[in-house]
């Protein structure tokens, strides 16, 4: 029994170490990919090696960074097929860039984290880059999280929140649970999340839920930028465009699958 136990402990800290160099389009360097995976630099480097050997990864040279390679967009094209997140995502973020100038964004739900899948930009100069595609947040941090985590069912939020600062790691500090329990019930009764600058200092968002066929929440629409263009007089719109958005879009996931199930 020794041998799928190690086999599946690889597979777990090669998953880890993908999902860790996703996160950043500019990669990132062999120190910081060991203190967040928590593994040896040895175990690290070797890991790193050999993805890079399958073409999973590439090394930049000039920084010294561990990026995404070849291979990883071969997969990733041949995958989006099944998600078709361009079709059903974009025409909406579209129409929320432009009637509020701000960053639009959509964000699915994996497991207890979100995962930013796309963006389009507002025409507003000033913007936040918090968010862009890759970045993974756990579920109840920044306004998609809050967004999704707020309509689970109450024993998935408490199963979340019994852990809470094992599952928020750095987070932690600037999202404490008594917090999260209040950002999560203001969501609840209307309808969308704000984020009042608790990942960077001066850069908000506002975030509702898209659900599937079930009701089940499996991703957010977000807006972000910085804190004077979510004054509280403006809340208000950006909530109830965020809110018809999410909708058209919850909308359409049912046909979207039926249609591409045949």
């Amino acid at each position: 029994m020794a041998h799928p136990v190690q086999g599946t402990q690889v597979v777990g800290r090669v998953a880890s170490l993908l999902r860790l160099v996703g996160r950043r389009p500019e990669g990132s360097s062999l120190a910081g990919l060991v203190r967040e995976s928590g593994l040896t630099r040895p175990t690290v480097h070797r890991l790193l090696a050999s993805l890079a050997a399958e073409g999973l990864l590439d090394h930049d040279a000039k920084s010294g960074n561990w990026i995404l390679g070849p291979e990883i967009f071969l997969l990733g094209s041949v995958a989006a097929a099944r998600f078709p997140f361009e079709d059903i995502a974009r025409p909406g973020l579209r129409r929320l860039a432009e009637e509020t100038g701000e960053s639009a964004f959509y964000s699915i739900r994996r497991g207890h984290e979100t995962v930013c899948v796309l963006r389009e930009e507002g025409s507003f100069p000033v913007r936040s880059f918090v968010l862009h595609e890759g970045v993974r947040f756990p579920l109840g941090v920044a306004s998609a999280g809050t967004a999704i985590m707020a309509f689970l069912p109450d024993d998935e939020q408490e199963d979340i929140l019994s852990s809470w600062e094992q599952h928020a790691g750095a987070f932690t500090a600037g999202h404490r649970k008594d917090l999260v329990r209040s950002n999560l019930e203001r969501t609840r009764l209307h309808g969308y999340a704000v984020n009042p600058g608790l990942v960077l200092e001066g850069s908000w968002g506002m975030g509702a839920a898209v659900f599937d066929q079930l009701g089940r929440p499996v991703g957010a629409l977000s807006l972000t930028g910085i804190e004077p263009r979510f004054r509280p007089e403006r809340q208000e719109l950006l909530g109830k465009l965020l809110m018809e958005e999410a909708h058209r879009m919850s909308a359409r996931l049912p046909a979207e699958r039926a249609a591409r199930q045949t």
